[in-house]
C-alpha cells in the first residue's frame, strides 16, 4: 500500500506531463484511444467522486465564515471566463462548434486542480477550496444558464438535458462521495492517498479519447484552438487577479482567485460536448487540459518565487 501511495503522489506531481505525453500519443496513433470515447462521462463521475470523498464539513463551514470572498471568487469565475470564452468565439474565425467548445468549457465551475495550485502559489488554499465547492454545486443551474445565454445562436442548446447531465455526472458523484466518506471514514482515509492517481488516469483518459476522436480536426485546425486556449486561460488568471486586487483582498486571496478563474473543469466541457453536441466542440476542452495544467504550475510557481523574494528583500530587525 505505502508502495502505491507513493506511485500516486508522484503521478498527481506529474500530472501535466501524463497528460501532454497521452495527448500527443492519441494524436499520433489515434485508434489506440477512441474506444474510450464512449465513457468519458463515467471517467468523470470518478473523478467528481472523488473530490466528494475529499470534502469535508469544514469545507462548507469556511463559507460560512467568509461568505463576502467566497461570493466574490465564484461571481467572478462565472462572469470572467464565460465573458472572454463568447469574446474570442465571436470575434476569432472558428467553426460553430468549436466556438461551442470554447463557450462550452468557459461556463464550467473551477476545476480541483486549481486547489493543488494555490497550495503550492501559497495562496489562500481554504478560499480556493470553498470556491471551487461552491461553483461546482452551482454548476447544474449556472453552466446551462450561461450555455444558453452565449451559445444559442451557434447551436440550439438544450438548457433542460444539460442540467440533467451535470447533475448525474457532477452533483450526484460528489454527493454519493460525501456520503462515503461520513460512513466509512476510515477506509476512506485509508485510500485517500489513492485518490491522485485515479484522478490523473480518467482525466487522461478523457483527454486521450478526445484527441484520438479529433485527431484530422486538430491536425488541421488545432494550432488556432491552442492560442485561443492560451489567450482565454491566460487572460483569466490576469483578470481573477486583478478583481480580487480591485475588492481589496489579501496578496494570498488574490492568488487564490486569480488561480481558480483560470484554471477549469475542462473535464466536464469535454463530457458535456461529447454527450450533447459534437466530438468537435470537445477539443477546446481537451485543449484546455493540457495546457492549463501546464500553466498552472508556471503561475504557482511565479507567484511563490514572488512571496520569496519579497520576504528575502524585507529589512531584518537587529537583536
Amino acid at each position: 500500500m505505502e508502495k502505491l501511495a507513493k506511485i500516486s503522489n508522484f503521478v498527481g506531481n506529474t500530472f501535466a506531463i501524463w497528460v501532454l505525453l497521452f495527448a500527443a500519443l492519441a494524436f499520433y496513433s489515434p485508434k489506440t484511444f477512441t474506444w474510450i470515447a464512449p465513457y468519458i462521462v463515467p471517467l468523470l463521475g470518478i473523478v467528481m467522486f472523488g473530490m466528494g470523498l475529499t470534502l469535508s464539513v469544514n469545507d462548507f463551514k469556511e463559507v460560512l465564515k467568509r461568505p463576502k470572498e467566497v461570493l466574490i471568487g465564484v461571481v467572478v469565475q462565472f462572469l470572467i471566463m464565460p465573458l472572454l470564452a463568447f469574446l474570442l468565439a465571436h470575434y476569432l474565425p472558428v467553426s460553430r462548434e468549436v466556438a461551442l467548445g470554447i463557450i462550452l468549457v468557459g461556463c464550467c465551475p473551477g476545476g480541483t486542480a486549481s486547489n493543488v495550485m494555490t497550495y503550492l502559489a501559497k495562496g489562500d488554499t481554504a478560499l480556493s477550496v470553498a470556491v471551487t465547492s461552491v461553483s461546482t454545486i452551482l454548476a447544474p443551474i449556472l453552466t446551462p444558464s450561461l450555455i444558453l445565454l452565449l451559445a444559442g445562436k451557434w447551436l440550439s442548446v438544450s438548457a433542460a438535458s444539460l442540467f440533467w447531465s451535470i447533475v448525474k455526472v457532477v452533483l450526484v458523484p460528489i454527493i454519493l462521495g460525501l456520503i462515503a466518506q461520513s460512513l466509512f471514514r476510515k477506509q476512506v482515509k485509508a485510500c485517500a492517498q489513492m485518490l491522485p492517481l485515479v484522478s490523473v488516469i480518467a482525466i487522461v483518459a478523457i483527454v486521450a479519447a478526445v484527441v484520438g476522436q479529433n485527431q484530422q480536426a486538430i491536425a488541421k485546425s488545432g494550432i488556432a484552438i491552442f492560442l485561443i486556449v492560451v489567450a482565454h486561460n491566460g487572460l483569466g488568471l490576469l483578470l481573477g487577479y486583478w478583481f480580487a486586487k480591485l475588492f481589496r483582498l489579501s496578496l494570498p486571496k488574490q492568488k487564490a482567485i486569480s488561480i481558480e478563474v483560470g484554471m477549469q473543469n475542462s473535464g466536464l466541457g469535454a463530457a458535456l460536448a461529447t454527450a450533447h453536441f459534437s466530438p468537435l466542440a470537445a477539443v477546446p476542452s481537451a485543449i484546455f487540459s493540457v495546457w492549463h495544467n501546464i500553466s498552472g504550475p508556471i503561475v504557482a510557481t511565479y507567484f511563490r518565487k514572488k512571496d520569496e523574494k519579497h520576504e528575502a528583500d524585507k529589512p531584518t530587525i537587529p537583536a
